[in-house]
Formats: C-alpha cells, structure tokens, sequence
C-alpha cells in the first residue's frame, strides 16, 4: 500500500470537519454585531445622543454642544480542542465524513461562541479610558429579579415595550430562551388564540418569529456540564430558577482575532497517532444596557 494514502484521508477528513463547523457552528455568532480583532483587546468608541438647540434670533451665536463619547473594552480569549487517533484505528476514522471526532470539534467551537455571547450580555461590560470600569447590567434591565413565575407573554410583552421604549431598532430582535421555557410560554391559557397559534407554529419549527423577536433555543452546555444560559440563585444559593435574555444585534458586539483554525498533524511522540486540533480566538462585550433584558424564569 503507498505510505502517501493517508495524505489523503487526512484532506478528506479534514474538508469534512470545516463543513460540520460552518453547518452546525454557534447559534448566536450571526445575530449579534461583528468586529475583527488585532491584538489581545480592542476598544469599540461611542457616541452618544445629542439634542439640537433652538435658533430665537437672527445672527445668534453658534451654540457649542459637546458631544458625549464613551468606549467599551472588547478582549479576547483563545479556546482550543484537540483528540489523537491510533494507527490501529486511523484509516476507518479518518474516511468517516460524521465520525463522532468532526462532531465534537465542531460543536466544542460553536458552544464557546454562544458562551462568550451569553456572558458578554448579562455579565459585566468594561468600559472608560483605559477600559477598567465594570459596568453591570442595571436592575432596570431584568426583568422578575425574585424569579417568581414561569416565562409568560407578560414578560414577552414587558420586553417589547422596553425595546420599544428607547426606540431601538424592530430588526434585530432576538429571544434566546431553554426548551422548558418555551414549553412555559405556550402552556398559558390566557393568551388569545392568535398568540395561542402563532406560539404553536414557534414549537413546531414552522417559524422562529413571533411578536417581532426571533426566537432561539439554547440548551447546550458548557465546559463544566451546566446549561449555558446561567441558573437563578436566592440569597442561600439554592437554584430557583433560570435566566434567559433578549437583545438587539447592536446592543452586543462579537469580537474575532483568529477565526476556527483546524489542523491535523501527526504526532511523533505518541507513535505517530494522527492529531485532531482545532483553534479560535474570540471575545464578546455588551455595548448597550438598554439594547439587553436579562429574563429570570421560575422552572
């Protein structure tokens, strides 16, 4: 047999594995703004509103108007992933197109983004000068903070109107809520049975849009086992509950310094195995409070 035949299981089986990523890749990656990143961080300036001034007399003075400018701190994080093949199995690995070693990679890229968006959008934002100051998500930006009942189309509705409050775009609008809390919605019986339909066409996949939000489920989980979307604790750390958000796609802002990179090698100190390795720097930063509405769920 040619010793130059797995140069070609190793083409084909990597071509499989950059189209299981670009298939079944982040959820969210496309949803949120864009930015490509040079170096460890980079700062995204702002401006802010501004108001213009009433003309009273002919030949007035030109009015000075100092216009409010802020920056928020967008800093990457590399993630990596990387398994060996043996020899003894390489060949019937390598010319499987869905072989379970493309899955994983793919699917541990694709959960790291969504993470980094999620955290981006309830956690803390840096801003200022020097990109120091933590700025939080304000208390008028979640929605039931004691998580009291389940997801209901009055905490729809309360999201809408505050998207609609501060005239954010209609475009854009997006719900990332679990299964369960989907399941919640459409349990209610007080809803019209409009909403009723439209909500059952959402669970039933013939569409992902209701009352101007796109609706996506997100019930991967982390590095360490837990859901992605964060757990609501009470003040003995007992869980309560779940959080689940909506925002616009200005109001969070995904950074990319090195795109997914894969790379199959062998590797000569563990016998030549053939190594899997696939690499990404990214990062993620909310860019506007009110462009973001943390929803805590009772479960």
């Amino acid at each position: 047999m040619s010793t130059q035949i797995t140069t070609s299981f190793v083409n084909q089986y990597s071509s499989n594995i950059q189209a299981l990523v670009q298939q079944k890749g982040s959820k969210l990656r496309d949803l949120v703004g864009y930015e490509s990143v040079r170096g460890k961080s980079m700062f995204i300036d702002q401006i802010g509103q501004v108001a213009a001034v009433k003309k009273t007399t002919r030949h007035a003075d030109t009015p000075q108007s100092d216009t409010p400018h802020k920056r928020r701190n967008l800093k990457l994080e590399t993630y990596h992933w990387a398994d060996l093949i043996d020899n003894d199995d390489k060949v019937r690995m390598l010319i499987d197109p869905t072989s379970d070693y493309a899955n994983a990679a793919a699917w541990a890229m694709g959960r790291a983004i969504d993470e980094a968006i999620v955290t981006a959008a309830l956690g803390s934002a840096y801003t200022g000068e020097t990109g120091a100051t933590a700025v939080s998500l304000p208390a008028t930006q979640v929605i039931d903070s004691t998580c009291s009942s389940k997801f209901t189309f009055d905490k729809l509705r309360e999201v809408k109107r505050m998207f609609d409050k501060c005239d954010a775009p209609s475009e854009g609008r997006v719900i990332v809520l679990s299964a369960q809390q989907l399941d919640d919605l459409l349990s209610e019986t007080k809803v019209t049975s409009a909403d009723y339909a439209s909500a059952k066409a959402l669970v039933r996949g013939e569409l992902d849009t209701f009352m101007g939000f796109k609706f996506v489920q997100l019930n991967a989980k982390n590095s360490s086992g837990d859901l992605i979307l964060p757990d609501v604790t009470s003040t003995g750390d007992t869980v309560i509950g779940r959080s689940c958000l909506a925002f616009q796609f200005d109001g969070i802002k995904l950074g990319i310094g090195q795109d997914i990179v894969g790379k199959i090698t062998e590797r000569d100190d563990k016998c030549f195995a053939t190594q899997v390795y696939y690499e990404m720097s990214i990062g993620a930063v909310r860019m506007q409070e009110e462009l973001v509405v943390q929803i805590n769920c009772k479960e």
